[in-house]
Formats: structure tokens, C-alpha cells, sequence
């Protein structure tokens, strides 16, 4: 099927640009309550399953044992800017764990944060693997581990231990198979699996509310979604969607994008959780689908209603501050 065209970026008075997708929201027994497109299509997660990933950190105990809390465990499920903080988190996390930034295998690249990225210009050489977005994520990996006794070199790879583990981890969360035949290397270098986008929203429906899970992963799901909404910016940092939509509605909203127009978000409260794609992978395109999708869960608060539409509906202006467009999702959303 032709997915539908979800959003539009204008230009004066004409459509400049279409992005399709689709989107599904379900509750926390699988029942699907919207969707637009075709959401049994697989995709790749991306950086969106994070939380998923970050479930053996939790399970083996590692989290405990070197006393994290809310900023390591939001940190260990994010794609983190590369800012002094975020860097500094993910250091300590190592450092709990005996290790040192040599034992990460994510690579390097420079600040997503401009205001960083000039910072580090003058004061680096070059960045080091703590700046790479998923450090956090993969400190987490470092850390269950060196928790569990098992190597950390190559941990990256689909035969280690810990990756078979997080293969079965999401197996169990989105209901789907993982094998090498979906399987694909990440920006980061692990490996990830194209499930279906109902399945991955069934899956963070399951860790939001701890519905359909045994009770530690229940228990440990939940936590970790806390703790993201619990501290917005070690998910994301500054200017970031993800943060900015968890900081619409402090402590009710849980939100992950990922490379390539992925997004999933979850409303813990009302057992409800959402997985979408913009078709052409575009993330400005996701950011307005997935504030658009949760503004339809709050219709009885208009003004966190509205709060969220305004990130979904929003002027474009030039360096001049001229107003040249608009980002706006079409009637699709109105259904």
C-alpha cells in the first residue's frame, strides 16, 4: 500500500515539500487505537529502541551495582547531543566499571550541539567516542558487562553474548523474530533488526506500563521510562525534540527518535504507546508526526493539547526572521 502523505512544508503559497509515513499507537494488550499507513511494514528501530537495549543493564543487576540513577539510566537509553554533561555522565559510567573511554567500540564524531561543536573546535583536536551520541548507551553495555563477567571487547558484534541478549530481549518486547535475514549494522556499529512498526509499539506499551511482561523486566521497564521522563535532557539535550516534547508534559510523556524518520513515544498513564516513520527518512518530518499523534491522546487538556500541536504546526522564518513557510501535518491526522 501507498502510505499517505502526513506532512507538508510550504513555501509562500505553494507546497514545497511532501513527507509520507506512517504511524500506529496501541495499548498495552496490542489493540491498535490509530494508525495511519501501512504499520506492519518493517522498519529499522534505530536509536528509537534504545530503551530496549538498555533492559540488560537493568536485569543483570549492573545498574544497581554501580548506583546509577535517573541521569544514568536516561543517559544509557539516549542519543545524546555530545555535551559537557552528557560526556562527563558517560566517563563516570566507565569509571564505576573499572573502564575508561578505550573500552568503548561506538567511534567518534563531533557535538550534535552547535554551540558545543564550537567549544570542542577550539578546545579539541579531535572528539573522542564520549562525544558520540550513543556513549551513553554504550557505557551502559560496558558496564553489564564487566557486571556479568563477560568480555568486553567485541561487544558489538552479533555472536557476543550481550547482543544475543538484547536480540531476545526485543524478540520478547515487539513479538517479532531477529535473525541475520533483518538484520543490519547501526550508526554506532551493534547490530539492528527491522521489526514491524506494530510491534514496536506494542513493545513500549509493554515497558510503560509493565502489562504482559514477568515482573522484573516489568519492574525494570518502568524504570527506565521513568527515569527518561525523570531527567529529559540526558535523553536528548538542548534544542532536542525528544527532550522538549518529555518537558511538554513533565513526568507523562516518554519520547525516543532514531536515525532515518523513526520516533516512538508512550504515554505511560493512559497505557498507551506510539511508533512511527517518516517514509523518506526525514526527522523533521517524524518530530511534527509524533507531537501531532500525542496532541490526539489529550484532547480533555487543551492547553497541553495545544501545547504539543504548536510543535506539530509551526512557522519557518529566514536568518532575517522573515516568515517564508510553514511544517504542518495534513487532514490525515484530523481522522
Amino acid at each position: 500500500m501507498s502510505n499517505p502523505v502526513l506532512v507538508e512544508v510550504t513555501r509562500g503559497s505553494l507546497v514545497e515539500s511532501r513527507h509520507r509515513g506512517t504511524v500506529i499507537a496501541v495499548d498495552s494488550a496490542g489493540k491498535t487505537i490509530f494508525s495511519l499507513g501501512d504499520a506492519d511494514a518493517a522498519v529499522f528501530p534505530r536509536s528509537a529502541c534504545k530503551a530496549m537495549q538498555a533492559l540488560p543493564l537493568m536485569e543483570t543487576g549492573a545498574a544497581d551495582a554501580y548506583g546509577f540513577g535517573n541521569k544514568e539510566l536516561a543517559l544509557a537509553c539516549s542519543s545524546h547531543n555530545g555535551e559537557p554533561e552528557h560526556v562527563a555522565l558517560a566517563a563516570a559510567m566507565l569509571a564505576a566499571a573499572g573502564r575508561d573511554v578505550s573500552a568503548l567500540e561506538c567511534g567518534e564524531h563531533w557535538s550534535f550541539s552547535q554551540d558545543t561543536i564550537i567549544s570542542q573546535a577550539r578546545s579539541l583536536q579531535h572528539p573522542t567516542q564520549l562525544h558520540n551520541n550513543c556513549s551513553g548507551k554504550h557505557a551502559g553495555f560496558v558496564c553489564a558487562c564487566c557486571h556479568g563477567g563477560q568480555e568486553t571487547a567485541g561487544y558489538v558484534t552479533y555472536d557476543h553474548p550481550l547482543q544475543r541478549e538484547i536480540r531476545g530481549v526485543m524478540e520478547g518486547l515487539t513479538g517479532a523474530a531477529l535473525a541475520h535475514d533483518n538484520c543490519g549494522i547501526d550508526g554506532c556499529s551493534i547490530p539492528t533488526y527491522a521489526v514491524p512498526l506494530k510491534g514496536l509499539a506494542h513493545g513500549f506499551a509493554k515497558m510503560a506500563t509493565g502489562n504482559g511482561l514477568e515482573p522484573v523486566r516489568a519492574r525494570v521497564s518502568k524504570r527506565l521510562i521513568e527515569a527518561c521522563m525523570a531527567e529529559p535532557f540526558y535523553v536528548a539535550g538542548t534544542r532536542r525534540a525528544c527532550t522538549r516534547l518529555m518537558k511538554t508534559a513533565p513526568g507523562r510523556i516518554f519520547a525516543k527518535t532514531g536515525a532515518e524518520g523513526v520516533f516512538c513515544a508512550a504515554i505511560p498513564e493512559k497505557g498507551i504507546a506510539i511508533a512511527l516513520k517518516c517514509e523518506d527518512g526525514t526527522t523533521r518530518a517524524a518530530e511534527v508526526m509524533v507531537a501531532a499523534t500525542l496532541a490526539r491522546f489529550f484532547t480533555d487538556e487543551p492547553e497541553l493539547q495545544a501545547s504539543l500541536m504548536a510543535q506539530a504546526n509551526y512557522a519557518m522564518r529566514n536568518w532575517n526572521g522573515i516568515h517564508v513557510g510553514d511544517v504542518r501535518v495534513t487532514g490525515a491526522f484530523a481522522a
